[in-house]
């Protein structure tokens, strides 16, 4: 190698020439896996591909700075040479394109440049835009929790979270509820944006007013900004060093905008030259870093020609062999597709979280919202790394009021108190962003913690559905088992409260439909506290309906059973044995139907039994096709609309399953299909009642 002169030196303060001269080995390696993987998809044995051409030095600069195993990162699909830098191997990449089983990222269940290394700390990508912007945020949220509750483990007090993206990204909403939140707290988070001045054929100033997103984020307080030229690695190790001393020293958040070139097209599916000019594009490739930088080493001493040729050799025989590796590896076999979909070490249908019939029978009976309070109260105190936060939850915000207010606690006043017991530091508020909540908590459950969220109202979670849908949902599977996001989220629910068409939406089966996501729903006070336990100790994300009309109903109150009091999911509850018709429900309508059920009994001596089903996903199908193989006609019963609901799945099973038992067809009882109004026989109208079971018990009966 070519020696270092003292005058040569000014050319790259602080780089070494063996630095130097590795990062042109790891840019060209990444770039020559991009052509290698291309050759691949043309001859039609990889299905993918996706490069990071022209991103690459600014992310070798990002990975010279940054520590794998120690800092974290969530990045996107062009960040190929930011993984190498940080140790992904050529094999492993090429392991993802060819869809192998030994795939560290997926296991060959996600596509190409979706990059996932456990032991690296890069975390599992996904390919919606911008979702990583949210649990970046909660894994840098959880170095400050760590600091505050004086948890040590896994954690470093220096560490930080670089979160990548392009520039197109930006355009998202959940890149500004992220900004928001680490300006806010001062977390130490660095944001790369690498802006190759295209979201796929959109240019930059379609999706940034003014062009540039570095001028518009100025004004977030504490927030370090660097604007480079991210085909530069010298100046681009020196603007990323600069970020993340800043965020080391806990200044805040810093974003670095790399301005950077888009050599290929988007992907193998897009063709550029249908919206990029030609002049355009032979300006990009005079500054292509890949053939810029060879030229600058040699022209500043720090390697030679022969240097350079040794280099390329070295790469290309690299590439040889991980592609001879990857293809000869063999794809995940078709028995594993259900590995992983939950936790396969902690079961919360086992009979280990069944403590059902030895609750505590001293007491009085109180409400839902009482047992919801204390079993978060109890799970709090057993679990030190418990976190309980939303919008309103936290008895008070400016916590100098604590000792002269109440403290508010949820609109519901279901988490009152807490604050008061545990600090604002487990339980505090956050902004008015559905997103930002579970986003935040994926992040936060990534790195340890157990995040416990509320969202005001199911009419609103809506802004957390990609986050619920494509990311907490599916964080286990898509990485292979390699990280798990088990949060648990509050959700209030339902009609019958006079709220109209904004506070009564049901659409469990939204959520029921989501692999990953388990879902249960109480009726009765003691059924809200063992569930919310067993979702709370369970290692798979939950969500839990609460209905708000059953709150603080006198009919399903209960004793406080105990602090170890846990119903498994998956068993469901007999409410009324029958012999003559079964009605299968769940929430608010189970005591419309055992109203009914008792009513039609004395009326006119119909014997229905009522099955509380109480876990939504998954559900006992054991014990209602049991009654049902027992009584031969069947209602079920939801509150939702009728049409596409919850329990047309449930009627479809049991038409499958139990036909050769049925002496009639699988009736329904639920809502119209319409919206909940608000004046009262609008209401009363719209959702289930009373005198509709029994219209649907004697006409079943009379069938």
């Amino acid at each position: 190698m070519a020696t270092q002169t003292r005058a040569e030196r000014k050319h790259a303060p602080g780089l070494s020439r063996d630095q130097l001269v590795g990062a042109y080995r790891t840019m060209l390696l990444s770039r020559r896996l991009d052509d290698r993987e291309i050759q691949l998809k043309r001859q039609n044995k990889i299905f993918f591909q996706i490069s990071g051409a022209g991103h690459e030095a600014v992310l070798c600069a990002a990975g010279m700075v940054l520590k794998p195993a120690y800092d974290w990162f969530y990045l996107y699909y062009r960040d190929r040479a930011l993984c190498l830098e940080l140790g992904v191997t050529p094999a492993e990449m090429l392991y993802e394109a060819v869809g192998a089983a030994k795939d560290p990222a997926s296991g060959g269940r996600q596509m190409p440049s979706h990059w996932g290394n456990a032991p690296l700390n890069i975390v599992s990508a996904s390919s919606p835009t911008g979702t990583q912007f949210l649990h970046a945020v909660g894994s840098a949220e959880a170095t400050l929790r760590a600091r505050l509750l004086d948890v040590t483990e896994g954690f470093h007090d220096d560490e930080v979270v670089l979160v990548s993206a392009g520039e197109g990204t930006t355009s998202e909403g959940e890149f500004w509820e992220s900004l928001n939140t680490a300006a806010n707290l001062k977390l130490p988070v660095v944001y790369l944006i690498e802006d190759n001045g295209y979201a796929i054929s959109v240019p930059v100033e379609v999706n940034t007013a003014g062009g540039s997103i570095s001028a518009l984020v100025r004004s977030f307080p504490g927030l370090y900004v660097e604007e480079v030229d991210g085909c530069d690695l010298v100046a681009s190790h020196a603007a990323m060093k600069r970020a993340v001393e800043h965020a080391r020293k806990r200044k805040g958040p810093a974003l670095v905008h790399a301005h950077v070139i888009r050599p290929y097209s988007h992907s193998l599916s897009d063709d550029e030259v249908m919206y990029r000019p030609s002049d355009e594009r032979e300006a990009d490739a005079m500054r292509d870093p890949v053939a810029t930088f060879p030229r600058w080493l040699v022209a500043e001493g720090y390697a030679t020609e022969e240097d350079i040729l040794a280099i390329q050799a070295e790469v290309e025989a690299t590439l040889l062999a991980a592609t001879d590796d990857a293809l000869s590896q063999p794809q995940p076999g078709p028995e594993t597709v259900h590995d992983f979909v939950y936790s396969p070490d902690v079961d919360p249908t086992s009979a280990a979280f069944d403590t059902e019939d030895a609750p505590n029978t001293e007491g009085t009976p109180t409400t839902m919202v009482d047992l919801l309070n204390v079993c978060m109260k109890d799970e709090m105190r057993r679990n030190p790394k418990m976190l309980l936060f939303g919008e309103d939850v936290a008895d008070v915000s400016r916590e100098a009021s604590l000792p002269r207010v109440k403290g508010k606690g949820g609109v519901f006043k279901v988490t009152w108190g807490l604050q008061r017991e545990f600090g604002a530091s487990r339980v505090y508020n956050t902004p008015l962003a559905e997103a930002n909540i579970v986003g935040r908590a994926i992040g936060l459950a990534l790195r340890g913690f157990k995040p416990v969220v509320e969202i005001q109202f199911f009419d609103y979670i809506w802004p957390a559905y990609m986050q619920i849908r494509d990311e907490l949902a599916t964080m286990r599977w898509r990485s292979n088992n390699a990280f798990a996001a088990p949060v648990v989220i509050r959700v209030t629910y339902g009609g019958y409260i006079r709220g109209a068409l904004y506070h009564s939406q049901t659409g469990a089966s939204l959520f029921t439909h989501c692999p990953g996501l388990r879902v249960v729903c109480p009726a009765t006070a003691l059924d809200a506290n063992g569930l919310l336990r067993t979702a709370i100790r369970c290692n798979d994300p939950v969500m839990v309906l609460e209905h708000k009309h059953l709150y603080r109903q006198t009919y399903n109150k209960a004793v406080n059973p105990g602090p170890d009091f846990m119903i498994p999911f998956g068993k469901a509850r007999t409410v009324r044995a029958g012999t003559d018709l079964t009605i299968v429900t769940y929430g608010a309508t189970v005591q419309r139907a055992l109203a009914a059920a008792n009513q039609m009994h004395e009326e006119r001596g119909i014997d229905a039994e009522v099955i509380d089903l109480r876990s939504l996903s998954p559900w006992d199908s054991e014990r209602v096709y049991e009654s049902v193989k027992r009584t031969s006609r069947v209602i079920v019963a939801y509150e939702d609309a009728i049409s596409w609901g919850y329990g047309a799945e449930i009627a479809a099973r049991i038409a499958d399953d139990c036909f050769a038992w049925l002496d009639a067809p699988v009736k329904r009882v639920a809502s119209t299909d319409t919206f909940v109004g608000y004046a009262p026989r609008l209401e009363d109208a719209i959702l289930p009642q009373v005198e509709d079971f029994k219209r649907a018990i004697g006409e079943l009966a009379a069938f």
